[in-house]
């Protein structure tokens, strides 16, 4: 299919780069159809002949989802569909999708089976599967673009379906959309306790002096590398440097001898004019934040009122389970960004991907799951029910919206009573909120070269 082909071309550009040198940009990669080179243009390379599944892929890119559901109806009646994935609300979802099918076709039946490997498994468990004529696993929900692009795409793991309703909803068609497909964008945001003195006024107060944010490990998630290597890119690392013009002559003078010593580095790395102050901020963070292996200890320790002074940068939904009582409180915690004056990056935001294995022994069924998912309100629910989780659909994303009213979730009986669970919403996020969103293609590019850069600090800290 034509993600496959174009990751194959792009991952060819990477290999010239690289014996090239490093370039002196540090824009997302360009898209292989705009890549260019010195020299007479070389003879165009055959299209790759398409897969079993990616020839059904092919025609269930122009079919509505009823169109698909017939499809699937056909094909899966009395199997077992296995799916496998980063969220266990999958296992939410397959139920809701059967009853669709049946509201088609009543006799309609379907047995199924979710997975969620932990500890990063789930790109080895899909690897293995790859290997069978026909595989166990029909589709997959999976996130860290970085691996998916390098261990899921390239080799041909993985195909990428773009429902026509879901293209259609974006303004797009499926020939033009190039990315994967997001099911959702998820965010991690800065949040402290607030039950002492001590604010967090500008993202840098996170990296300051005797400061140790709660973060997962990058070894633990390592969809948290994928932060820090956006934050080289050139958008971002501008936001890091607005961000250090803002602070007070005291502050920047605590920071600039360590940005003043990343100056080479980021030549070295070829990054962009603003890539010292990226470094500076990765370097002092991954020196000093305090490791977790989860975020649900993050939150349940930022709650309590014992937890003075401390923050951390979590996924923003754990705050939807918190257990109010007389020491744990959502009050007792600001979301950085939501607080008047605060400036720079306010957390980072990450996709959970939508694919079709390319052995799929149920392929019409997993574009139609897959459909389901992206293009109806039921079909996102398990995952639309709680706040900061954005449908990568803007009519689903509505349609959640008016049936949850996440930016009043901390309403009770009409009173803002929790104000940090008013969810802002994507569109605020990624613009005032100024989330740093992961780009696949862009940490591919830099995995190599940031990657090795921090696994150094991480060895050096650890030791």
């Amino acid at each position: 299919m034509k993600k496959r082909f174009l990751a194959l071309t792009l991952a060819l550009a990477m290999t010239s780069a690289l014996l090239a040198g490093c370039g002196g940009s540090s824009a997302p990669a360009a898209s292989a159809g705009s890549a260019s080179g010195s020299g007479s243009a070389a003879p165009a390379e055959p299209a790759a002949e398409l897969t079993a599944t990616q020839k059904i892929i092919a025609e269930a890119e122009g079919m509505t989802l009823e169109e698909l559901a017939k499809k699937a109806i056909e094909e899966s009646n009395g199997a077992t569909f296995y799916g496998v994935g980063n969220s266990s609300r999958g296992k939410t979802a397959l139920p809701l999708f059967i009853e669709y099918l049946q509201s088609i076709d009543p006799s309609y039946n379907m047995e199924y089976d979710w997975q969620q490997p932990k500890n990063n498994k789930i790109f080895d468990q899909l690897t293995a599967d790859a290997l069978k004529p026909t595989g166990t696993y029909a589709m997959t929900l999976i996130q860290d673009g970085n691996q998916i692009e390098s261990k899921m795409v390239q080799p041909g793991v993985l195909d990428t379906f773009i429902p026509k309703d879901w293209a259609d909803a974006n303004g797009t068609t499926a020939d033009a959309y190039t990315g994967f497909l997001p099911l959702q964008t998820l965010n991690k945001v800065f949040m402290y306790n607030n039950t002492g003195s001590k604010t967090y006024d500008n993202c840098w107060d996170f990296v300051a002096e005797g400061e140790h944010g709660l973060y997962m490990d990058i070894d633990s998630e390592i969809v948290g590398k994928n932060f820090l290597y956006m934050l080289t890119e050139d958008t971002y690392a501008g936001w890091l440097k607005e961000a250090f013009d803002a602070l007070s002559a005291d502050e920047q003078a605590y920071f600039q001898p360590t940005i003043d010593a990343m100056a080479s580095e980021a030549s070295d790395l070829g990054l962009g004019e603003n890539g010292k102050y990226a470094l500076a901020w990765i370097k002092l963070w991954v020196e000093s934040y305090n490791a977790q292996t989860d975020d649900g200890p993050i939150c349940n320790t930022l709650v309590d009122k014992s937890a003075t002074d401390q923050f951390g940068l979590l996924v923003y939904s754990k705050l939807r389970s918190v257990e109010e009582s007389a020491t744990v409180s959502v009050n007792n915690v600001n979301v950085a960004a939501y607080q008047d004056g605060y400036t720079g990056i306010g957390g980072f935001g990450y996709c959970h991907y939508l694919f079709v294995t390319d052995n799929s022994p149920l392929p019409w069924t997993a574009c139609a799951f897959i459909a389901y998912m992206t293009c109806t309100e039921d079909g996102f629910s398990a995952w639309g029910k709680d706040m900061g989780g954005y449908s990568s659909n803007p009519t689903v994303a509505e349609a959640i919206e008016a049936t949850y009213g996440h930016q009043k979730g901390g309403y009770v009986d009409g009173v803002d009573t929790f104000p940090a669970k008013d969810d802002h919403g994507y569109e605020w996020w990624t613009n005032q909120g100024k989330l740093v969103l992961e780009d696949p293609e862009y940490c591919s590019s830099v995995a190599f070269t940031v990657g090795s850069w921090i696994e150094l600090l991480t060895k050096y800290s650890a030791g």
